[in-house]
């Protein structure tokens, strides 16, 4: 079945990579342990992969897909069939997508991507730093032509057609110092890094404790993370945007649409949306039979491809 192209904004159609690795030291803001992350070019078709220096070579490596999501508590997690463990993978993913690169091989030797100071800021400077090459393969892009969409009780996420790539955003949350946000980009990388990059992941004082007991936010403080207590924000400095909280969610959604392993042309939306409807947006999206096709930028029209 073919359908002819509307017009979509232009995305460049072939592949591309880093033109350099790139490292980095951090701590994982659950684990707590600290990590060294290398970011290294990677040929075309390999997508984003995870490999484990500390653990045998036969169970290192854990590919980054929508599939391979086995952990969504407070943050997204990956894994592989030997139990392989990738946690917070989203903040990279989404620096990696939408600086436009589409193969990257990322080496850590702990268990976590480093939390940095809690935005994606770090990594979308060392991906500029690191300059990036277009490759000889062609972009499998997603055009989205039906909407579909999934719920859990008041939250939903949707991805539905649009003629370019773009994120929208409500939350809403009983803390004043929260309340009710709404932000609608466009996906690019320079909205990202002007709108996004830099918006930090936050949590609640009165969650402490629980999330203590979870062995989870072992490595967060003021440093890498905005902490609210009641109606008030504990860091001396404050926010860096208005709105920092919705865009964090944002930067969030992004790096979890990363794992489906296509650009995509379609506008995601999310109402109270987190990490796990998220994922459950991209395998209802797998599944469906009629709501996305394989756009072929070589023919200039779209192709079904089941």
């Amino acid at each position: 079945m073919f359908i002819h192209q509307p017009r979509f904004t232009p995305i460049h159609p072939m592949q591309h990579t880093l033109a350099n690795s790139f490292s980095c030291i951090g701590t994982g803001l659950h684990s707590g342990i600290k990590v060294m992350m290398t970011v290294m070019p990677a040929a075309e078709n390999n997508g984003y992969t995870f490999h484990r220096r500390d653990l045998p070579v036969q169970r290192a490596e854990v590919a980054a897909r929508y599939n391979r999501v086995t952990d969504t508590r407070l943050s997204t997690t990956i894994s592989n069939e030997w139990g392989t463990r990738i946690s917070t993978v989203e903040h990279l993913l989404a620096a990696l997508y939408a600086s436009g690169v589409d193969n990257a091989h990322i080496v850590l030797d702990g268990p976590e991507v480093p939390i940095m100071d809690g935005s994606a800021l770090p990594f979308t400077n060392l991906i500029s730093q690191s300059g990036i090459r277009t490759q000889f393969e062609p972009r499998q892009i997603m055009v989205i032509n039906r909407a579909i969409s999934v719920s859990d009780g008041d939250s939903v996420a949707r991805l539905g057609p649009a003629a370019a790539p773009e994120i929208e955003m409500q939350i809403d949350f009983d803390s004043e110092a929260i309340g009710r946000q709404q932000l609608r980009l466009p996906i690019s990388a320079d909205s990202f890094s002007r709108d996004l990059a830099g918006a930090r992941t936050f949590g609640f004082r009165e969650q402490l404790d629980t999330l203590t007991k979870l062995g989870l936010a072992k490595g967060g403080n003021l440093h890498n993370a905005i902490l609210i207590a009641g109606d008030r924000v504990m860091n001396p400095d404050g926010l860096r945007y208005s709105d920092e909280f919705v865009r964090h969610k944002v930067l969030d959604a992004l790096g979890d649409l990363a794992l489906a392993g296509y650009r995509f042309i379609g506008r995601f939306s999310g109402y109270r949306t987190g990490h796990a409807l998220n994922n459950q947006l991209l395998h209802a999206l797998m599944r469906s039979g009629d709501s996305w096709e394989l756009w072929d930028r070589t023919e200039g029209k779209q192709q079904q491809v089941r």
